[in-house]
């Protein structure tokens, strides 16, 4: 073989190993940016989901406090000299 075909094959070589590793490294890369914002996605949905429970409770504990409120004024009003 002639040392120009050498040269060629090794070349060949290293630029395989190269591309090859490039790849591996790229997905192992693009992995772990997607684990991360697949973990990112479930603590906001958590917290949307949290706050639409609170949103309910706040629903249900204004609806109170306008019976309490209701309640108070007829309980003035009953007092009141007529």
């Amino acid at each position: 073989m002639s040392d120009a075909v050498i040269v060629a094959l090794v070349s060949l070589v290293g630029t395989l190993i190269g591309t090859f590793g490039g790849i591996v490294t790229g997905t192992k890369l693009t992995n772990y940016r997607i684990e991360q914002l697949e973990k990112r996605v479930e603590k906001h949905n958590n917290l949307v989901e949290r706050t639409y429970g609170i949103e309910e409770k706040l629903e249900v504990h204004e609806e109170k406090i306008k019976v309490i409120n209701h309640r108070i004024d007829d309980l003035e009003n009953y007092h009141k000299p007529h």
